[in-house]
């Protein structure tokens, strides 16, 4: 009897919107690679993906509820006949979860968020479109607040966004494919700025790795890996002077002298939460006082490890956590714009740490780093190398380095490892390297990258300045592209200061046998427009500090070290010294430790930091020592070839300014030396780093000298001059 009424009932009616056994399996193990073709609304039903949820509800606009129903794993579903596909404001999700009931917009409502033309920008490698498009940022999609997503991984599995808004739970908010461009997207309602993120990537084989956004504009500080949700509120600049002037602050006939610093160990933490407001308060005071003109911080761009410097960043888009938020960073930069002083950055396209949560094998393949360690691995660093031959990836580069630029307005750029980027067989040996494709050493993608980088910098961003630092003899790294070149305004004269270094390690009494070391950087100074660097990499890994690359005791030290800073001044070239140079810091640097500022308690070592404050002064005021920099016309040599006393000198000229710089690196002081000179009169010695105000022993011209009339030189007036021992003088003519 019961068996035969049973056998008549009509079967229960399905739930509406329950998807096969097949899809739901693939949505609960987060393997589903087409979200939006499931959740969200679809032809009067509605699918959300809630596990651990209690309940979900849609409410209608009119605030009724109707109650999905949880197939299986969190899959809510059920008829939804007012929620409209593509209008996300037509209801919402009511989810009760353990400990709260959050109502929010539907993900899945939303349209796509990138249109074919962004599309198709993206897949063109256009650097505008990856600065404006990829990342997560917070924005209002039809009128609802939220952070919108996007990001390039073209042979992922599936992509989702994670976070501290859905509890790290990779099944909840997966991305829609955009197959065009490779570019996964949601929008996330609801999100504010604080909140942490990453990009959770199922690659080909089903492996899932939770990644940082390469573009986030903040990260947590290390060790965490999490990027953070940025304010998208523009910091209110107060710098629209400096902005102003600052073509003519960093021109080539401008005097451009630059303090290099490392921001975490300039001075040591004094408990505040910022180290940027720490150093605001000080650094710009402290550079100005000392005549520098620009700062160029080490790379403060995130990176994992702190015993890089930077130098391994991760982050290309966001200022390292260890050193403060965005807004901080921002403020420094205004700070040292009212100052008077640019801002140079350090930045790194060379290479990349291979670190997880990194762009290291990004979507599961060999995204932005070459697949052939033969191009992608550098044996030096132990690090990854960009693939440059990628559009996709020279518009992350080009993109990046327009970001500081735009975002918080940097003065330039100085560019790492140029060297190692140029050359395929950069530190490898025979066979370890891939020629080009006209079998030739040459890195042309990166060539053309450096190119294109520098091109849409002077197009786009015509006041700031992109400084190389290149090592080796490629021609033509200061040269305009459109005749060749790769387009930098300035490059580090590496040979001048290995050079120069090399002749003042000798002892005193050795250095006629290396007198070529100080005066052959003339040989090749107007074939690129230099800047001449005494920096960190001078003052690490064993090699000592500056003052003791010196020999002798501790105060011929001293004289050396004074009178190798007054040669560089007087040289042709844009300065630049890494902090510590300016105190004699007697110990190599270390990143750990803040500078030893107790030094200047000694004499010796604040006549130092007194002489580079004239030396940048006299710089700034005497036309001759900066207008010509990249002229020949600007220089003479007067007295290359005394090697058996180990004198130079030379005359810098522009215009009306004419300075004869002296140096004798002996420590023997010598009287009557006779310096031709090509106009008559009194001659004012306006710098001597032998003076007692510098620490020295007081000896010189008694403040001037006057011409006698017996050629020398090639001059018909000479200067009969009394040359300190291990000191430089500047003479300049009064008529």
């Amino acid at each position: 009897m019961n068996s035969t009424a049973n056998a008549t009932l009509p079967p229960r009616a399905k739930p509406a919107g329950q998807v096969d056994p097949a899809t739901l399996a693939a949505l609960a193990s987060g393997l589903h690679a087409d979200p939006f073709a499931v959740l969200g609304p679809h032809e009067g039903v509605v699918r959300t993906l809630a596990p651990g949820a209690a309940a979900v509800w849609v409410v209608a606009q009119d605030g009724q509820r109707v109650a999905l129903q949880e197939q299986a794993h969190g899959l809510y579903t059920g008829a939804a006949p007012r929620a409209r596909p593509g209008q996300p404001g037509s209801y919402q999700l009511a989810i009760e979860w353990p400990d709260a009931e959050q109502v929010t917009p539907d993900p899945y409502a939303f349209g796509p968020l990138l249109s074919a033309q962004d599309l198709d920008a993206l897949a063109s490698g256009d650097w505008r479109a990856a600065l404006e498009l990829l990342g997560a940022r917070l924005a209002d999609m039809d009128g609802i607040p939220g952070l919108r997503c996007a990001v390039w991984a073209p042979n992922a599995r599936r992509v989702a966004v994670v976070g501290d808004f859905n509890s790290w739970d990779g099944r909840r908010h997966p991305m829609r494919l955009r197959h065009a461009a490779g570019v996964w997207e949601l929008f996330v309602p609801g999100i504010q700025a604080g909140e942490r993120y990453k990009f959770a990537i199922t690659d080909a084989d089903g492996a899932i790795a939770l990644k940082a956004d390469p573009m986030a504009r903040r990260a947590q500080a290390a060790p965490a890996t999490a990027s953070v949700v940025d304010d998208p509120s523009p910091y209110p600049w107060t710098d629209d002077a400096w902005m102003r002037s600052r073509a003519a602050r960093q021109a080539r006939q401008a005097p451009i002298s630059i303090y290099e610093v490392h921001a975490g160990s300039w001075l040591a933490p004094d408990g505040a939460p910022c180290v940027w407001d720490q150093l605001a308060a000080k650094l710009p005071a402290y550079a100005h006082a000392m005549g520098f003109s620009h700062v160029e911080l080490m790379p403060i761009m995130e990176y994992p490890f702190g015993g890089s410097w930077g130098y391994q960043p991760l982050g290309l888009f966001a200022p390292s956590a260890r050193f403060g938020p965005p807004d901080a960073f921002a403020r420094f930069i205004d700070r040292c714009h009212a100052a008077g002083i640019g801002v140079i950055l350090d930045w790194v396209p060379a290479h990349f740490p291979d670190d997880p949560h990194g762009l290291a094998r990004f979507d599961g393949s060999p995204l932005y780093e070459y697949a052939d360690p033969r191009e992608g691995y550098h044996p030096d660093w132990n690090t990854l190398v960009y693939n440059l031959g990628r559009t996709e990836v020279k518009a992350f580069m080009i993109a990046s380095a327009m970001h500081w630029l735009r975002r918080f307005h940097i003065d330039g750029l100085r560019v790492d490892a140029v060297a190692s980027m140029l050359y395929r067989d950069y530190s490898r040996q025979p066979g370890e390297w891939i020629p080009n494709r006209h079998g030739g050493r040459e890195n042309l993608e990166a060539v053309q990258f450096l190119q294109e980088l520098n091109a849409t910098i002077r197009e786009e961003e015509p006041d700031t300045i992109v400084v190389a630092e290149e090592s080796t003899a490629w021609p033509g790294v200061t040269a305009p592209v459109p005749e060749g070149g790769l387009g930098f305004h300035y490059k580090w004269n590496m040979g001048w200061m290995h050079d120069t270094l090399r002749y003042l390690h000798e002892d005193p009494v050795h250095r006629k046998h290396h007198h070529h070391d100080i005066t052959f950087g003339m040989a090749y100074a107007y074939s690129e427009r230099f800047v001449l660097p005494l920096s960190h990499d001078e003052v690490v890994h064993g090699k000592g500090s500056l003052l003791n690359k010196m020999p002798g005791d501790r105060a011929a030290k001293l004289a050396n070290l004074r009178a190798y800073l007054g040669f560089m001044w007087a040289h042709p070239g844009k300065k630049l010294l890494f902090m510590g140079g300016e105190l004699a810091c007697p110990a190599e640097w270390n990143h750990d430790a803040a500078l030893d500022w107790n030094l200047l308690d000694d004499p010796g070592h604040k006549g130092v930091q007194r002489l580079v404050a004239d030396l940048n002064r006299l710089y700034r005021e005497t036309p001759a020592l900066h207008e010509l920099d990249t002229d020949p016309a600007g220089f003479a040599w007067v007295v290359m070839d005394d090697a058996d006393n180990s004198v130079a000198a030379f005359l810098r000229q522009a215009g009306g300014s004419l300075v004869l710089a002296v140096s004798n690196f002996t420590p023997v002081a010598r009287h009557g030396y006779r310096v031709g000179v090509p106009m008559a009169g009194r001659w004012t010695e306006t710098l001597n780093t032998d003076a007692g105000c510098y620490g020295g022993s007081g000896q010189g011209n008694q403040g001037a000298a006057l011409t006698e009339a017996e050629p020398s030189h090639g001059h018909a007036q000479s200067l009969p001059l009394t040359l300190p021992p291990l000191a430089t003088l500047f003479l300049t003519i009064q008529g």
